[in-house]
């Protein structure tokens, strides 16, 4: 691989993955062009998909790495009906495909500092993961309402963390980083009429955060924006263009600045 060696500012550099369902895949193709840019990255946050993306990153794995996981991946496998009340899909099985990958691993075993955000459904609480078991926390990440059944854990019943900062900078400012790149799926969506029940719920989802997302967006040093409206939230078929796109971003944006 080629990769454009460029002076990066001597900053420590904090990494935001925002949330977006299978959209998610673009966060690999940034992933590859902070690679290419030799940019390093001291702390990384993530958010829904966003935390399941960062986790490998935190692990060591590269952006190639995460890429043959994600593709890996679809519905089915990371989920199973449920009989709950409170979900349609139990997401137990996306902690086991991490096991699988990583092990049963804590936040204090990262090779890059790490922390994620979900959301108390029962008081709006913003839960800020950096310490402790590792697939519970993405699991309580990755938790969309209405979709999966909440992750009970100290009396709480958390769910995806979308609802209270999508694009999770404030945790890397308080881990001390200077200098902040945040990643934005939903900036542009599509209009394209929804298909079925889960992309009618992901849809509504989105939108409810949308607004929510513009204050914090604001706060961080540069933001990536893949323009995705061509795609939907649940192939993951999309996966090639999905990366592609979100690398030809980051190229945009990073080649400005570093």
């Amino acid at each position: 691989m080629k990769f454009i060696k460029r002076k990066t500012p001597k900053k420590k550099i904090g990494l935001a993955l925002g949330g977006g369902a299978v959209l998610g895949a673009a966060h690999i193709g940034v992933l590859k062009a902070l690679e290419e840019y030799d940019i390093p990255i001291r702390y990384i946050s993530g958010t829904s998909i966003g935390a399941f993306i960062s986790i490998f990153y935190a692990f060591g794995k590269r952006w190639k790495e995460i890429e043959e996981i994600a593709k890996e991946l679809n519905w089915l496998d990371v989920s199973g009906l449920s009989l709950s009340k409170l979900g349609l899909l139990s997401n137990k099985k996306l902690g086991e495909r991490i096991k699988e990958t990583i092990g049963d691993v804590t936040f204090d075993q990262a090779d890059i500092p790490l922390a994620m955000i979900a959301t108390d459904i029962t008081s709006g609480e913003k839960i800020v993961f950096k310490e402790g078991d590792v697939i519970t926390a993405v699991m309580a990440s990755t938790c969309i309402p209405g979709i999966f059944i909440p992750v009970e854990m100290d009396d709480r019943l958390l769910v995806d963390g979308g609802l209270v900062e999508n694009v999770p900078v404030s945790p890397l400012k308080e881990m001390g980083a200077d200098f902040i790149i945040g990643v934005d799926l939903n900036a542009e969506y599509s209009r394209k009429k929804p298909e079925n029940i889960v992309d009618i719920l992901l849809r509504s989802f989105v939108f409810t955060l949308m607004s929510a997302t513009e204050s914090q967006k604001e706060k961080a040093h540069i933001l990536i924006q893949p323009d995705l409206s061509a795609f939907n939230m649940v192939d993951i078929g999309q996966a090639d263009a999905l990366i592609e796109t979100g690398y030809d971003a980051a190229r945009t944006v990073l080649r400005k600045v570093f």
